[in-house]
């Protein structure tokens, strides 16, 4: 058991649950914030307590600076100092480059890479003043990758993005005991993708098989804890050999 706190962006569905789900399991805290899933934020809620943990859930648009910053003050009155923050939260559009327009290109940077750095900048304070802390985002499998990607060209670029965020702040953070590394997941079932999508990806995926929400949680429990001390600027793929 523990008495440290996470706040996981995102986290009422999808990885970023099963994630806050298991922190609870481990006697963590976790508050989770969400824009619009409200009833599904109340039953990770009540999931996380039922596993043994704390919760806090926040309606928050983390795609706004000054929300980023009173979300982390929020979390930290109510629960206590932030020891890992995981940043969950990535809403994607699928659109062919040319029909792009300007407010959705942006809305991809404002909602998958600038809170990332928002909310870096309000949880490090509180970590090095601890000297202990974990920061973890998500980018996608073949992020690493300079290629052309014309459908999801802006969600692409801003998980590119992450990548080099992440280790530019492992830079800065590592010295101060605070781990900050990724996960790039490839086609993982959960439940958010169409069903004719995913299965038009099995024969892709050396692993033969979609991955499990838990394929991503096992690796952020990795990340996450005391064992990866020594982790940081890392990104870990879960991706069943996709992308190779």
């Amino acid at each position: 058991m523990t008495d440290k706190t996470a706040l996981v962006t995102g986290g009422a569905r999808g990885l970023a649950r099963g994630i806050a789900l298991d922190l609870a399991a481990q006697g963590w805290s976790v508050a989770i914030c969400y824009r619009t899933s409200k009833q599904e934020a109340e039953t990770t809620c009540h999931d996380v307590e039922q596993a043994g943990g704390k919760a806090l859930a926040v309606q928050a648009d983390i795609s706004d600076p000054a929300v980023s910053t009173a979300l982390v003050k929020q979390v930290e009155t109510e629960l206590g100092g932030i020891d890992a923050l995981v940043n969950g939260a990535g809403p994607y559009h699928r659109v062919p480059l040319l029909e792009e327009t300007s407010e959705g290109w942006r809305s991809m940077f404002d909602n998958n890479l600038h809170p990332v750095f928002d909310l870096a900048q309000a949880v490090a304070p509180g970590m090095k003043e601890r000297g202990w802390g974990r920061i973890l985002s998500f980018a996608m499998a073949n992020a690493d990758r300079v290629q052309a990607n014309p459908f999801v060209a802006a969600h692409f670029i801003a998980k590119m993005g992450i990548l080099v965020l992440t280790r530019s702040l492992a830079r800065v953070l590592t010295p101060h005991g605070i781990t900050v590394n990724a996960i790039s997941p490839g086609f993982i079932d959960t439940q958010s993708a169409p069903d004719e999508e995913l299965q038009t990806m099995l024969e892709r995926i050396p692993a033969g098989r979609l991955g499990e929400v838990e394929d991503a949680v096992a690796a952020a429990r990795f990340l996450l804890s005391d064992d990866a001390a020594y982790v940081s600027g890392a990104n870990i793929v879960v991706s069943g050999g996709w992308g190779l």
